[in-house]
């Protein structure tokens, strides 16, 4: 077995085909429920970050150069954010210690004190971090909305059941800029009450970071859909919701943030925001199957919104740390 460091954005056609290959093994596996990922905007998924933020990545091949294992470590302002998955062929090779090895030991270079990485529950991955000294720090529960089972006449009557005094607006593609200073602001306001918003997925809170996000979205061939819920007295963004689909899989959409101004509750705003992204979803992306969001167990409110859209509780997501210097010490013994 080998491990090297390996560049997504220059590597050759046959290594990311093989890389492609070995993750749907690990889904076909592991998330057998999920669809497979295609190889449109593949690279530019694997190689692209925001401005400021950079990803290196491994790969773990045997002697015939066939592909055992990938990693990469993702460098936020804070914390290194790492992925990391083995074929089930080749599980219990130690391939899982020597990537993570690897990564650790980036991870020291680069000042880091701690990594994380999310977990999906069920899978052999929570077993191999907990073994390697990770300790869950926040657990959420992945939610899926199959839309052949949803109520669309009931549907309509929740998008329009917001509050007298608000609108909503849609935008596919991301906000115009000249709504980013007020939308950066809805998620300001918000962000002390978001009890569901990993640490490992930032969000964006100022006009400039949301303006890159936007752009590394559509860069990596990820596309937003955004509803907004306006306060029409003073023409403020009282709520917002977010959802993805990926080029790389899309018949699943990723939601996103979903906030509501806190001096905005009480109003059904994000009832109706959602309710409107789902119709403005299947008229938009007729291929699309179902949505998949992520809430925390203690976020009650929004938990009763996804049922009474639909969602069903799928599997937990768990984000686990390690302290970097512990790691190391660990993987040389």
């Amino acid at each position: 077995m080998k491990v090297r460091e390996w560049d997504p954005g220059t590597a050759p056609a046959a290594e990311l085909d093989a890389v492609l290959r070995a993750l749907n093994d690990i889904v076909a596996v592991d998330v057998p429920e999920d669809p497979p990922w295609r190889e449109n905007m593949f690279r530019e998924y694997l190689a692209l970050t925001m401005p400021g933020e950079s990803r290196t990545s491994w790969l773990a091949t045997d002697d015939g150069g066939d592909v055992l294992g990938h990693a990469s470590l993702l460098s936020l302002e804070d914390i290194g954010v790492l992925e990391l998955t083995v074929v089930p062929s080749a599980r219990r090779g130690r391939v899982g210690t020597a990537l993570l090895a690897a990564v650790a030991r980036r991870a020291a270079e680069e000042g880091f004190e701690s990594v994380g990485v999310e977990v999906i529950g069920g899978t052999p991955a929570v077993k191999f971090f907990e073994a390697q000294g990770f300790e869950c720090a926040f657990i959420e529960m992945r939610n899926l909305l199959d839309l052949k089972g949803v109520d669309w006449l009931r549907l309509g009557e929740m998008a329009a059941g917001i509050g007298a005094g608000y609108r909503i607006e849609y935008y596919p593609g991301g906000p115009p800029p000249e709504l980013f200073a007020g939308y950066a602001a809805a998620k300001e306001a918000a962000r002390a009450g978001v009890i569901d918003d990993l640490a490992l997925r930032p969000s964006s809170y100022d006009s400039e970071r949301l303006a890159a996000s936007l752009r590394t979205l559509h860069a990596r061939g990820l596309k937003p859909y955004i509803v907004l819920a306006v306060h029409e007295q003073s023409e403020t963004i009282a709520g917002l919701t977010e959802v993805v689909v990926p080029a790389q899989r899309p018949t699943r959409a990723d939601q996103y943030d979903t906030i509501e101004v806190p001096t905005h509750r009480g109003y059904g705003i994000s009832r109706a925001i959602k309710a409107r992204m789902l119709f403005e979803l299947r008229a938009a992306e007729p291929g699309l199957l179902d949505v998949q969001t992520w809430n925390a167990l203690e976020n009650e409110p929004l938990l009763q919104v996804n049922a009474e859209l639909g969602f069903k509780p799928d599997r937990e997501w768990r984000e686990y740390e390690a302290d970097v210097p512990e790691l190391l010490r660990r993987l040389k013994s």
